[in-house]
């Protein structure tokens, strides 16, 4: 039992077409709506479904995070309801945990096919995008997978030495668009151009990340906003120059966790 996990961006979908040149069955693919992902994320998963489709593999399975009702919710309307920033806003990383990885685990465990497997006696191969780049997350992965009693972990890209631009020309020669960054609209580990894209091309998301800000502002004591030491709504008010001066942090390969989650273009 052959299990993606698809993160909405570059590396998932380059190693997905790998997988079907290096001839490894895909029986499910599965991706975790945070119900607060961009807009060209959604669009470039209806188009990689077509492409699924043509080439005779399955489609991508949306798994959604739930309430104690088990009604579907939003990162989005969680922190509304409580009135806070996500996790990483606070240096924890408990929405990719709730919102990513929980769902597809959920999924899982009620699969029939799966279930099947682990009555045997065997455990389900889980598949993940991590590139040639990102051995820090391949290690730390390694590590937590050993002691998996349901999963056993595989990372082809890594291990075919595949990185980062190797993965663009992959999707790109097999006819699909390029993915834009896959992440949610208010992710707190987002770049300078990406903020000031935010508030550009997608105003009305911008208006409801700083939304998010107002809201949780009175119970903020060790954060300021989205940008952690200030609000996203103060960098849009800034002028150019005091641009320069607000401290971001560099997130560059990632979050470490066990999927491909929207904290990193995966």
């Amino acid at each position: 039992m052959n299990i993606v996990s698809f993160g909405g961006g570059t590396n998932s979908a380059a190693m997905i077409i790998g997988m079907l040149k290096h001839k490894i069955p895909i029986d499910l693919i599965t991706f975790a709506d945070t119900g607060s992902e961009f807009p060209h994320t959604y669009e470039f998963i209806d188009t990689f479904n077509e492409w699924l489709i043509d080439n005779g593999q399955p489609k991508i399975t949306v798994v959604q995070a739930t309430d104690k009702d088990g009604n579907k919710m939003t990162l989005e309307e969680h922190c509304l309801q409580y009135d806070h920033l996500p996790s990483i806003a606070y240096g924890r990383k408990q929405c990719s945990v709730r919102f990513k990885i929980q769902p597809q685990e959920k999924f899982c465990n009620n699969y029939q096919p799966c279930r099947d497997v682990w009555k045997s006696g065997d455990k389900v191969n889980r598949y993940v995008g991590y590139d040639a780049g990102e051995a820090r997350r391949v290690l730390h992965a390694k590590s937590k997978i050993e002691e998996d009693k349901k999963y056993i972990g595989h990372y082809p890209l890594y291990d075919w030495g595949w990185d980062r631009d190797k993965c663009v020309n992959v999707v790109l020669n097999a006819g699909l668009p390029r993915p834009s960054k896959s992440s949610c609209f208010f992710c707190p580990s987002m770049k300078k151009h990406e903020i000031q894209n935010l508030w550009k091309v997608y105003p009305e998301l911008f208006e409801r990340a700083a939304e998010l800000e107002r809201r949780a502002e009175p119970n903020n004591t060790t954060v300021k906003g989205l940008g952690r030491n200030w609000s996203w709504r103060d960098y849009k008010e800034a002028t150019e120059a005091q641009m320069n001066l607000f401290d971001f942090i560099d997130s560059t390969g990632g979050c470490i966790c066990d999927m491909p989650c929207g904290c990193y273009d995966g």
